[in-house]
This record gives structure tokens, C-alpha cells and sequence, in this order.
């Protein structure tokens, strides 16, 4: 199914009126939702669902299903399922989404700085981490974090455009990552454009400006392997 989803178009969006379109075990779908799926190393939105009757059910994850468009959201173990055509609210925990935001959006100021492959990486609540592909290069924590500091405070404007497959294919540049690749196929590809700092494929949610960050930390190098140097940061402040 396809399911409506709107975050991509406004990530601050905290909830949305939605529809049930099914409701089992393996999770709720719903015509419509601000809840993002876990995907590109970002964690799934946790929250809540409040139907008519004033029903509230928890929701602990989000993830994506069968498609790249079918969402599924984790309800608390022991909590009721929805019957299917219930209108109801869906509304996410929006201080944890936005820590993820700020954290995701520091993370690509991160790569900026750190001209390698990316590996791998993970976007959690107050911490995120990339890992890069990297010949012999020592790395200073405290240059880094002085450096990513300046990025966030100089509060570049941060927005998401759309490019076609066939101009992401003609600009390999723009995908960053070795071992997940944006999905293609739909037509369209989301980029993530931090202005004047950096330009990739990303389908996350991200803050509107660099400056909505905060102060970060870079809290540990870590080698994890010949050619792979783990970079973890955090935020200084919640």
C-alpha cells in the first residue's frame, strides 16, 4: 500500500488526523502518518495513537514493511489493536524526533568535514556515529568538534529538494554511502542540501537551520578495522 507520508514534506509536523487500513500483530497501518519509519540509520518514531473514543495506544517503533511505502507502527506489547476504518490522531514523542533531527543533520555537517565513504552509521537519542572508509589518518577530536561547533553556529539554512534517478545516476558524488544505497525506481530521489556545506541523498528528517543543533561533542574515535574509523558525537547540551 501507500501510505501518505508527512514528514517527508514538513518534519516538525507532530501529528495528523489518519485513518486505520489494517491492524495486526506484525503492527497498525495507516492511510496516512507522521511517524517515520527506521531507515538510512535513523531510528523509527515512537508515540501515540488517540482514537475517537479517547483510546490511547502507545506506539514503541516504526518500521517499514513489505515496500518502500508501507509503513507499520509497533504498538506496546498487551495494547489493543484499532479496527480497521477507525479515525484517529497519531501523534509522535516530539522532543525524541527532535533530538534525532538535530543529531541526523550534525551527522551530514560531520561528513562535510570528513571527505571518505561512509560505511555505516547510526542516529540515536543524543548520540550518533558514522563510519569511514579511510586510508592512514589520525583524526583530532578536538579539531572536529571545533569545526562542526562553527558549522552549527553559523546557521546554514538547511532544505530538501527532489532529483530525478537518472540525475543522481549522472552524479555519483551525491550518494555517500557504501553499503545502503538510495532507493531507485521511483522516478525521484530526496536530496538533503545543508547550504554552502554539503549535498547528498537522504530521505530523514532534519532540522530547518545548522544552528537548531546545539553544541556537540566528538566523544570517541574508534578504529574498527584496517581501511574503517568510527566517529561518534554528541550533543553537549538536550
Amino acid at each position: 500500500m501507500t501510505v501518505e507520508k508527512i514528514f517527508e514534506a514538513d518534519a516538525y509536523a507532530r501529528q495528523c488526523d489518519a485513518v486505520v487500513v489494517s491492524a495486526t500483530d506484525d503492527g497498525i497501518r495507516l492511510d496516512r502518518t507522521v511517524f517515520y519509519a527506521m531507515g538510512g540509520g535513523q531510528l523509527g518514531d515512537q508515540g501515540v495513537l488517540r482514537l475517537e473514543d479517547g483510546t490511547e495506544i502507545e506506539i514503541i517503533d516504526t518500521r517499514k514493511a513489505s515496500g518502500l511505502d508501507d509503513i507499520v507502527h509497533i504498538a506496546a506489547e498487551g495494547a489493543a489493536l484499532p479496527p480497521v476504518g477507525a479515525k484517529l490522531i497519531a501523534e509522535i514523542d516530539w522532543p525524541r524526533r527532535h533530538r534525532l533531527m538535530r543529531m541526523h543533520t550534525c551527522l551530514h555537517l560531520l561528513c562535510s568535514l570528513v571527505d571518505w565513504p561512509v560505511t555505516g552509521g547510526q542516529i540515536s537519542d543524543g548520540r550518533g556515529r558514522l563510519d569511514f572508509n579511510v586510508e592512514e589518518v589520525n583524526f583530532d577530536k578536538s579539531t572536529l568538534t571545533e569545526n562542526l561547533n562553527r558549522l552549527i553556529n553559523e546557521n546554514h539554512p538547511v532544505a530538501s529538494r527532489m532529483v530525478s534517478d537518472q540525475e543522481l545516476a549522472d552524479q555519483p558524488d551525491l550518494v555517500r554511502t557504501m553499503s545502503v544505497r538510495p532507493p531507485s525506481g521511483q522516478g525521484r530521489v530526496r536530496l538533503l542540501d545543508i547550504e554552502g556545506v554539503d549535498l547528498q541523498a537522504c530521505g530523514g528528517t532534519h532540522v530547518a537551520a545548522t544552528g537548531e543543533i546545539g553544541p556537540v561533542e566528538v566523544v570517541k574515535i574508534e578504529n574498527k578495522g584496517r581501511h574503517n574509523r568510527r566517529i561518534v558525537v554528541a550533543f553537549t547540551e538536550t
